[in-house]
Parts: structure tokens; sequence; C-alpha cells
């Protein structure tokens, strides 16, 4: 399809940390316009048709690659996709040409209710199946390739007869949808389900992760006392999802990666620090000086 947008640059996606794009930093973002490598937006905060967010992501998408990460489309559900979404999707990818497009393995709705959550399902091969289906009818209608995203998970399904890494390996398999390596839900998950978070990076099929994210977690406890971690988007990355996130990063080469922090949102600046700390990571540099040298190369 030719570009609607022969004003945007390229929609390639580079090797390099992104930021979530909130609307309390537009201003900021534009009249700076920082040494950020992308941005990426929650799909449904942008299926209105028109108004101040849409100005503001235009005239940012005119200066920066975007990523389109949807959080609303339930995937996991036992029941059909929700068509009028998935058009408003479809539409989103072909008025802003994304680099990179992504859905998280979840689901969120039934039948006419939508929980503000996104819930874990069992591997076995009759979520394998409609997952599947559902990706198959996802791809086939934007009309691109989707990145599955790995969940946060805080209890396990006795239902389960496949691992998580090979339900989405398959999953990939029978799609031919990428993956998004979530290292803050590795860790997450790992603690909470007693798996060992260096072993799943190891094990984990980087050559189908087109993109990573990284974000803050909120420790609490169990009844029992023991770790129990939220996916709180509210802070910095912990220094554990950083070594786990230099582990995947000397597997797969440097992936775009995407600094997550959604609640609790700091000013631009605190989160543009955070994301110059990451990109040091993705860069093999000690600092985020030394990243600056070498991006300047």
């Amino acid at each position: 399809m030719l570009s609607q947008n022969p004003d945007f640059h390229s929609s390639r996606i580079p090797s390099r940390v992104g930021v979530g794009l909130k609307p309390e930093h537009y201003k900021a973002i534009l009249g700076e316009s920082p040494d950020v490598g992308w941005f990426e937006v929650h799909a449904e905060n942008y299926m209105g048709a028109g108004g101040p967010p849409h100005r503001y992501l235009t005239a940012i998408r005119e200066r920066y690659p975007l990523s389109l990460h949807g959080v609303g489309l339930s995937i996991g559900a036992a029941h059909p996709l929700d068509r009028d979404h998935l058009l408003r999707l479809k539409a989103l990818n072909e008025r802003y040409e994304p680099g990179l497009f992504s859905e998280h393995l979840a689901w969120s709705t039934h039948d006419s209710v939508f929980f503000n959550d996104l819930l874990p399902i069992p591997y076995d091969e009759e979520s394998a199946r409609r997952v599947s289906d559902h990706i198959d009818e996802v791809q086939d209608t934007v009309g691109r390739r989707m990145l599955l995203e790995n969940p946060s998970t805080y209890v396990a399904f006795v239902e389960s007869t496949i691992g998580e890494i090979e339900f989405l390996t398959e999953v990939a398999k029978r799609t031919g949808c990428g993956l998004l390596l979530d290292v803050n839900n590795v860790h997450v998950s790992c603690t909470n389900q007693h798996w060992n978070a260096t072993d799943y990076i190891s094990r984990f099929p980087v050559e189908l992760v087109g993109e990573i994210h990284m974000a803050g977690y909120a420790p609490e406890e169990d009844d029992h006392g023991d770790p129990l971690l939220i996916d709180a988007h509210d802070r910095p990355a912990d220094p554990a999802v950083i070594a786990l996130y230099a582990h995947a990063v000397s597997r797969a080469g440097p992936v775009p990666t995407l600094v997550e922090w959604d609640n609790d949102l700091p000013d631009w600046p605190t989160l543009f620090e955070e994301a110059r700390r990451v990109e040091a990571v993705l860069l093999g540099a000690d600092t985020p000086e030394e990243a600056d040298v070498a991006l300047a190369v």
C-alpha cells in the first residue's frame, strides 16, 4: 500500500531504546526533540476519530518512528475477536505506519464485559489453536506481522500441559508472528511461579524477538510471606531486571527496546534518564555518556 502520510520518515524502528508516549510529555518532546530512538503508544488511546491526541501524535510521528502496542484485543479469549476493535487497529496502522505492531498473550473481555486486567490463559492445545486462529485473523485483517508478548503471571493453571516458552514458540510457528520479550514480565512470572529467570531467557527463541520491553515492578508478599511481584510499571527497572536484560541482549543482539512507565508517571527528564540508562546496556556501554559517544560515531 502506498503511504497516505508522505511527510512521515521511514517507519523502521532503530535498534535503540524507545519510550512509551504519554500526553503529559507531548509538549516537552515537541519542544526539545530529545534524542530518543522511537516512541510507542497504546492503540486504544488513539481510537477516536480526531482531537488533540491525534494532533500531537501526528506531530511526534513526523519526527520519530512509532510502535503500536495493543492492550485490549483480548487475543486469548474463548470467543471471537471484536471485529470493530480489529478494524480500528487496522485503521491506526494505516494512519501512522508504525514500524512495529504488538499485542499481549492474554484475555480481558467476556461477552460484553471488559476487565481492566490482562488475564492469563492455560497453556494447552486448545488455547494454542484458539490463539493461533486469532493471530491469523489479526494479521490477515491488519495486513502485517504482529508481535506477541509474553505475559506476567501470578498463578498457574493445572490444565496447562505445555510450558510457556514452548507455547509461545508453537504459536509463532503456526502463524508466522514474531515475539515481544518483556524482560520485566519474565522476572515477575519467574519469581511468582518459582521458575529460574536466567534459564527462561537462555531458552527463549530470541531469533523470533522483534522488540523487548523493560519496566519496573512492585514488590509485595503473598499470604505465606513469600515474594509476590506485581507488574506495576510505576518505577525504574530493578537491577535484577537490568541483569536479565543484559543476558537477553547478549543472546539476541541490539533489539529495539521500550521503557514502559505507565503509573506514577515521572517528569520527562526522569523518564529520559531511565531510557539513557537502559540504552547504555543495549549498546554495551558502562554509562549513558559512553552510549552517547557510541551513538555519535
